[in-house]
Parts: structure tokens; sequence; C-alpha cells
């Protein structure tokens, strides 16, 4: 991926577009619906439901969450799979559907080994971990299930996706925490630039609304205890913020080449122009004070790009509503951007947090968001962050607070950041 001392992709280079998308998320259980969450504003932040943690119910610190709730996947898993799928391949295989049905491809027909396949996730399978626990306490290891494997590892997703659409070419894996699916697509578009494909099936997926995962954020003192008002508790860049809403959900994007995309007259919703990772290589959980991680990863997206810091109208931030991340996010616009993203000083520069009203997904996070991107620059509408009552006072950004805009821009950019200092930045272009 880019680095310092690479060049821009070269001419000559494929481009790399979007031609289809889907979604499972706590807004909506398709694409068209969680954009429209997006767009009014909506939260999908509630109150944890499930016999799992009801059993702790009474020692839970936090008890909010984004679950995705009211979702049956059986129009695309029917029961006895769903049996030997964790919830985080369920949801991934479902966007996965949405999508692929969506970009028009005949999937039982072309060159399968031009195709292939890259989702991220931070957690994986945890579900079928807790579940396996339990199952070995409570009856012996004898029960334990031989679908505990297959169900837990990181790469299901992108093998059930797989095996569902025959992609033969690349597949892989990403599991860097909270970047996983921007690099999931960082790297589906190196792999289509060097040639080695024509479609990818990209995205990222998450189940880890667990109890596990609950209980340790909350040791880690990282998430939101407002309890007693889940819809007003991610906060982004809010002075009240005191911490992140653990959420799930899925998203899937068919990309192509332009050629391949454009020889078969297929829909173009958006064009992949830059893409860049970093690591802070810093703190294992914390970012650096200053972003300068951050930063370098912005700046090296820009330059694969070959645009200018002015081309940028919108900033997908990473916007956990974490004290720390929050401002570390900040400092390293307001470093890479400059006046343009100062709001004193005229800068137009919009930056805005879909978390504020999904909660945070983890490893799915810049799949999701990637949705927020598309329309930003085919609608010209940016999605709002909510919650946003008083910015802390250094935030000197246009932060699009309450309500979604309207404002034309040609470039957006999507930032997602990890435990372990990853970094890593897409550049969503309109195309044209």
């Amino acid at each position: 991926m880019s680095s310092a001392n690479s060049a821009p992709v070269g001419p000559d280079a494929p481009r790399v577009v979007i031609t289809a998308c889907g979604a499972v998320t706590n807004l909506g259980h398709n694409a068209r619906d969680t954009w429209a969450g997006m767009r009014e504003g909506r939260s999908g932040i509630t109150m944890i439901e499930g016999d799992d943690f009801a059993r702790y119910s009474a020692s839970w610190e936090i008890r909010i969450g984004g679950q995705v709730k009211g979702w049956d996947p059986v129009a695309v898993i029917d029961g006895r799979e769903q049996r030997r799928l964790d919830r985080f391949t369920q949801l991934g295989l479902y966007a996965a559907a949405e999508a692929a049905a969506a970009s028009g491809i005949d999937w039982n027909a072309g060159d399968f080994e031009r195709r292939g396949v890259i989702v991220g996730s931070g957690i994986g399978g945890i579900r079928t971990i807790e579940e396996g626990h339990n199952v070995i306490r409570d009856k012996g290891p004898e029960r334990t299930s031989p679908f505990t494997v297959p169900r837990l590892m990181p790469n299901a997703a992108a093998g059930n996706i797989a095996i569902r659409y025959n992609l033969q070419g690349p597949a892989s894996t990403h599991a860097t925490a909270c970047a996983s699916s921007g690099h999931a697509f960082a790297d589906a578009v190196h792999t289509m630039r060097r040639g080695e494909a024509d479609v990818m099936i990209v995205g990222g997926a998450e189940g880890a609304c667990s109890p596990i995962c609950l209980a340790a954020f909350s040791s880690m003192k990282a998430l939101s205890k407002r309890n007693d008002d889940p819809t007003r508790a991610s906060r982004p860049f809010d002075q009240g913020r005191d911490g992140f809403v653990l959420a799930e959900g899925a998203a899937a994007f068919v990309l192509e080449t332009e050629a391949h995309a454009r020889a078969r007259g297929a829909q173009i919703l958006a064009e992949i122009v830059g893409v860049a990772n970093s690591c802070d290589a810093h703190h294992i959980t914390a970012p650096h004070e200053r972003g300068l991680g951050a930063a370098r990863s912005m700046r090296w997206a820009l330059r694969d790009a070959r645009l200018a810091a002015e081309d940028i109208g919108y900033v997908n931030a990473h916007g956990t509503s974490t004290d720390l991340g929050d401002s570390a996010e900040v400092r390293a616009v307001l470093d890479v951007f400059g006046a343009l993203a100062r709001r004193s000083a005229g800068g137009r520069l919009m930056m805005s947090s879909t978390k504020s009203m999904m909660g945070h997904s983890l490893g799915a996070s810049g799949a999701i968001e990637t949705i927020a991107c598309i329309h930003a620059v085919r609608e010209g509408v940016i999605s709002p962050t909510i919650n946003l009552e008083k910015p802390d006072d250094d935030f000197d950004i246009d932060l699009v607070p309450g309500h979604a805009r309207e404002r034309r821009v040609r470039y957006a950019m999507n930032n997602t950041f990890g435990f372990g200092g990853h970094n890593c930045t897409i550049i969503i272009g309109r195309y044209q």
C-alpha cells in the first residue's frame, strides 16, 4: 500500500469503480434504508436485548448498543445454514447478497478466476467462542460442535461469500481492529490496479454485540454509560462525550475495473481514487495525541489519488465519541487541511461522524460509512453528526451538527482508525 517512498498509481493502471452495495445495520436491513437513516439523522442505538445479556442483567454497567433488531436472514440463508454460521458471517453474507444482486452480474457465468473477495472483521466469530465456552462448562468438551472452528475464524465471511458466488480469484480477510474494512478496500484496489482481478466483492462484517465484548470494552472504560438516554449516547466531538457505543452490522460492495463495468453497461455509483494506510507505532489502544499517523494516512491517500487537499469536500470521520480519539482526529485533519478546514478562517471542508447515529461497529464501520461517502459525491448530501450540542472549543471544523447538509462535493474522504495504531484512508470520487 501507499507509503512515503511509493509513487502514486501510474496513469495506465485500471480505474476502480463501485457498481453496487448492500448493507444490514441498526438503521436498516438494506443499503437504501441505512442511507435513509443516515440522511434523516436517526439513531439506531437502543437498550441491548437477548437471553445472553439477561442472564447477567443485574451486574451490567453498560446496557445500550447498536444491535441489528428485527432482522431475519432466511431470505438469503436458510435455517440449516444459519446454524453453521456465526452472526458476523450471517450479516456479511446477507449484505453481500444484496450487493451481488444489485450489480446485475451473472455470477454463474464468466471468468471466475478474475473475481475475488476481501472482507474485514475486527473480532470475527466471538459469539461462537462464547457459545463454545458455555457448552464446555455446562455440558462437557465432548459436546463441542464440529462447526466451531469454521464458524469462529475471522475469514469465515470471506470464505462463505466466495463459495456462494464462485469467486476463485484473490481472496483474503483483514483483521486490523476498527480499520479492518478500510484495509479490505485498500487491498482490493491495489489488487485490481495490478491487473489481478476484474471484479471484487469487498466489505466488512461484525457481530460483536456480545457479553464478552460489552464487558471487556466496559472494563477498559471505553463505552458510554448513558443507559438512560440511548439515542443521545453516541456524541462524537461533543464536550459531553463519554465513550463509544458498541454496535454490529455489515456492508458489502461490488468493485469493478472501469473497463469491465463499462463493457457490460453497468451503472457506476462512484470511483475509488485513492487509498493509503499508516501506523502510529505509538500505543496498542490509544491514538497518538497529535494524530500524526492519521495525518500521514490522509496525506498518502491524497498523493495516491493525485489530489490536493482543496479537492476534498467532505471527510467521513472515524469519530467514535471517545475523548482521545476525537481530539486526535481533529488535530490530524487540521494538520492536513489547515485553513481549508478551519471554520474560523472560512474553510468549507465538512466533516461528520455517522457513528453518532449507529454506534461503532468496529471492523465493519469503514464499509458501512462508505455508503455515506458514495451518496455525498452522487447526491451532494452530507450526513450529519447528531447529538453534537457543544463541540470542544478547539474543534474548529464544520462538523455538520444535527441535520444533513446539501452541498455538491466531488471527492469524499473516509477515515478508519484501529487499535494497534492502524490508520486507513479511502478517497471516493464522483464518477465522470
